[in-house]
């Protein structure tokens, strides 16, 4: 699930980016990276970063890993301020008791914190954590039980095709509203870059979401999706038969692209943008009121010019 306001923010980062030309040439650019010089208002990234060290600033934004379990439920805290008190998602009882947005995945995974030096301390002197996301390796996700992507999609057999690559199951993105700007989703995506480059990762994989469970309201940008960015055989995935709804609701040639892309969320249209593909199938998610589909991301694939953007030259992280 995705924030809607997060991904209008990030819609207006990768309309700096609009990639022309997508190829391997983007392989080559994620060897280790020269430190950028670190002028006021530029991200400043640390070198070969470790578990708990700092992966980015952008003036009294900083972003960072999750350490230890205190700070995991402050992440928690604020998915579950945007996700169920702000947003529509149905919460049980657990959930309500707590406060937090929590299930098992989150003992297994590393947390990004976007966390504002510059805000009023809370009554124990804690900084404000104002964005998060949530980052599962594959060598973690198959000793754990797998990835909670498996859950809707048939991930499988796209992972053992690839059982050269390593795959980054990305999810649980939320930012507090007041913050749903630029500057935070450039250092929240920096944060994902430096940690991609630290562990040397293939492919990033998750779900990204339509607002609403109706499929019928959503025919015109799922069958766009179907027809226009389905993934090439080799990166296809499928939603599980018992949840999947199809996509193909509407004939090719009675699509109207235009109208179409202006139905999808931002989001995806900037996964797009950068080489990403899309699986077969979507899933309703009545928990979250979404439907959901799976997007597929190889570095491989991904326009040089963003990876120059977050990777080779983080001066360009102006604020």
């Amino acid at each position: 699930m995705q924030n809607g306001e997060l991904a209008r923010s990030t819609q207006r980062l990768f309309q700096m980016l609009r990639p022309e030309n997508v190829g391997t040439a983007a392989q080559t650019a994620i060897t280790w990276l020269k430190p950028p010089p670190s002028p006021s208002g530029v991200i400043k990234p640390i070198q070969l970063p470790g578990p708990s060290a700092t992966l980015g600033r952008l003036g009294g934004l900083e972003v960072r890993l999750a350490e230890g379990k205190r700070e995991v439920k402050r992440a928690q805290k604020l998915r579950y301020r945007v996700f169920y008190k702000d947003g529509t998602a149905i919460a049980d009882a657990a959930t309500l008791l707590a406060r937090r947005d929590k299930d098992a995945f989150d003992k297994i995974c590393d947390h990004l914190m976007v966390i504002d030096h510059a805000a009023r301390p809370s009554i124990g002197g804690k900084l404000p954590v104002v964005g998060t996301y949530r980052l599962l390796r594959q060598d973690v996700a198959e000793r754990n039980g797998g990835f909670y992507t498996e859950n809707e999609f048939d991930i499988g057999s796209l992972i053992e095709r690839h059982s050269n690559l390593r795959f980054l199951e990305l999810g649980r993105s939320c930012v507090l509203p007041r913050y749903r700007n630029k500057r935070t989703v450039e250092l929240l995506w920096h944060g994902i870059w430096s940690y991609v480059r630290q562990h040397r990762l293939d492919v990033m994989i998750g779900c990204a979401s339509f607002e609403g469970t109706d499929p019928d309201r959503l025919a015109l940008p799922l069958s766009f999706l179907h027809h226009y960015a389905q993934a090439p055989e080799s990166w296809r995935a499928a939603a599980h038969s018992s949840r999947r709804i199809e996509m193909n609701r509407m004939a090719k040639e009675a699509i109207n692209p235009k109208a179409a892309l202006h139905e999808l969320p931002p989001l995806i249209k900037g996964y797009l943008r950068l080489g990403a593909y899309i699986g077969d199938g979507a899933v309703v998610d009545h928990q979250f009121g979404t439907t959901d589909v799976l997007i597929v991301m190889p570095v491989s694939a991904i326009n040089a010019r963003y990876i120059g953007h977050f990777g080779v030259d983080a001066s360009r992280h102006a604020a």
